[in-house]
C-alpha cells in the first residue's frame, strides 16, 4: 500500500492518508478483509506523527472502512462502498447546484456548462 504525502497542498496530513485509502477501497486495491499498516508501521514508513496516523484511522473508523480489532490490528471492513458513492454524488451536486445558479444567473448557456464540466471530468486531478 503506497500512500503519498504532499507539502504541495493545504490539505492536511492525516486527511490525505484517509482520502488515498478511501480511493483504494473504493477502486477494489485494498479488498475487504485486507489488513492495513499498525499506525506505528504507518508513521514510521510515512516519516510522521503516530497521533497523524491515530486521526486518519479514527475518520476511516468512523466513516465505515476500517475495522480494528484489539491484538488483531486494523482491517478493510465490509463497509458499504453504496452509502460512499451516495455520500459523494450528494455533494458533487450541491457544486453543480451551485454552478448551475451562477451559470443561469450570468447568462451561460446550459450547453456551455456541460461542456466545461465534461472538460474538468475529463482532466487527471
Amino acid at each position: 500500500m503506497e500512500i503519498i504525502i504532499s507539502s504541495n497542498t493545504s490539505k492536511p496530513i492525516y486527511e490525505q492518508i484517509t482520502s488515498q485509502m478511501k480511493a483504494m477501497i473504493m477502486s477494489g486495491e485494498l479488498q475487504t478483509g485486507d489488513p492495513i499498516p499498525s499506525m506505528r508501521a504507518l508513521a514510521k514508513s510515512l516519516h510522521i506523527s503516530v497521533i497523524t496516523v491515530q486521526k486518519a484511522y479514527e475518520d476511516l473508523h468512523r466513516d465505515g472502512f476500517i475495522e480494528t480489532t484489539v491484538g488483531r490490528g486494523s482491517f478493510v471492513s465490509a463497509q458499504n462502498k453504496d452509502f460512499f458513492q451516495e455520500e459523494q454524488q450528494r455533494r458533487a451536486e450541491e457544486h453543480l447546484q451551485e454552478a448551475a445558479d451562477i451559470a443561469r444567473s450570468s447568462g451561460i448557456p446550459l450547453s456551455k456548462l456541460v461542456e466545461i464540466l465534461a472538460m474538468f471530468y475529463k482532466e487527471e486531478g
